[in-house]
């Protein structure tokens, strides 16, 4: 019979490219999962990885195991959960991937609440910009809280439950003196000095692609994805910044919000689970603190969208 945990090995080092990344991401030695990955191989006779370039790659035979080990993997997660659902009671742990700019206004109100609520329940909160709902899928976080921008192609990976929390316009930023909170057309925002973030995140896509709807390929006087110092440029007057609604503090000194007037850019705010037919109390408690802290968010004191 094959090892379900051999099985996850395989799957995790064809997600991460080798298997020294996998080893980190399983908090084990190189040589220990190459040792499983080995007996794995011996169990169904044939090679299930092959080396493609510096990383490794599946076979051919190793992406049907893989096929079938999905299958495995999601009734093992069923089972748990309709153990759990019989239960009836929130878990003991539990961990959230969130995006750097929902911590404040979401996590942060979301967690407070979960610690009032459910006080045996110990949330760790991994707080990336990266491949959150790959780590989903592997079993690495039990919910995410991502984002989707409106205009880019729909990417959630199959047997991913998805439920919307808000949606997030982007705001222009500037110093407090440089203009009121009149909607702004993007377009007026040809001959700005911007701070946008890289290009390859998502945000930055968003940006150019409402800029060049707008008539212009924004020149970036500065390329951050780091809020914090996106909204700081802004508040020395060294820059103009497309910031996200809920990654700024409505009482922030020194800066002025408007909304874009005419090319409107918004990010879909999500909280993510693995699918089951089955709801899980402890992911469907942090789920709800999420949304609740969501709907909260939608009461502060900022420009309408």
């Amino acid at each position: 019979m094959l090892d379900v945990r051999r099985l996850h090995m395989l799957k995790t080092v064809a997600a991460r490219g080798s298997i020294s990344a996998a080893a980190q991401s399983l908090e084990l030695s190189a040589g220990a999962v190459s040792q499983q990955l080995a007996a794995l191989r011996q169990d169904v006779g044939v090679d299930l990885l092959r080396p493609d370039g510096r990383t490794v790659a599946l076979t051919e035979a190793g992406r049907v195991l893989l096929e079938h080990a999905d299958r495995v993997f999601a009734a093992v997660e069923e089972a748990e959960c309709a153990v759990a659902a019989v239960k009836g009671t929130v878990g003991a742990t539990a961990t959230l991937a969130a995006l750097p700019s929902t911590v404040a206004r979401i996590v942060a109100p979301a967690l407070t609440a979960l610690g009032a609520d459910h006080p045996q329940l110990a949330v760790t909160c991994l707080v990336t910009d990266q491949a959150q709902l790959r780590e989903l899928t592997l079993g690495a976080v039990d919910v995410v809280l991502g984002q989707r921008y409106h205009h880019l192609p729909e990417t959630t990976p199959k047997g991913i439950a998805v439920s919307p929390l808000l949606d997030d316009p982007l705001l222009v930023v500037t110093a407090e003196h440089g203009g009121d909170e009149r909607p702004v057309a993007l377009r007026d925002l040809a001959t700005h000095h911007l701070v946008v973030p890289p290009p390859a995140t998502d945000c930055g896509q968003a940006v150019l692609h409402a800029c060049r709807q707008a008539g212009f390929t924004p020149t970036a006087r500065y390329v951050t994805a780091d809020i914090a110092a996106q909204l700081e440029l802004a508040r020395a007057g060294l820059a103009t910044a497309l910031v996200p609604r809920a990654a700024i503090d409505p009482a922030a000194p020194g800066i002025r919000t408007a909304p874009i007037g005419d090319h409107p850019v918004q990010r879909l705010l999500f909280a993510a689970t693995r699918r089951t037919g089955t709801a899980n109390p402890t992911t469907a408690a942090v789920v709800a603190a999420l949304r609740t802290a969501a709907r909260q968010d939608r009461t502060t004191r900022l420009p309408p969208a």
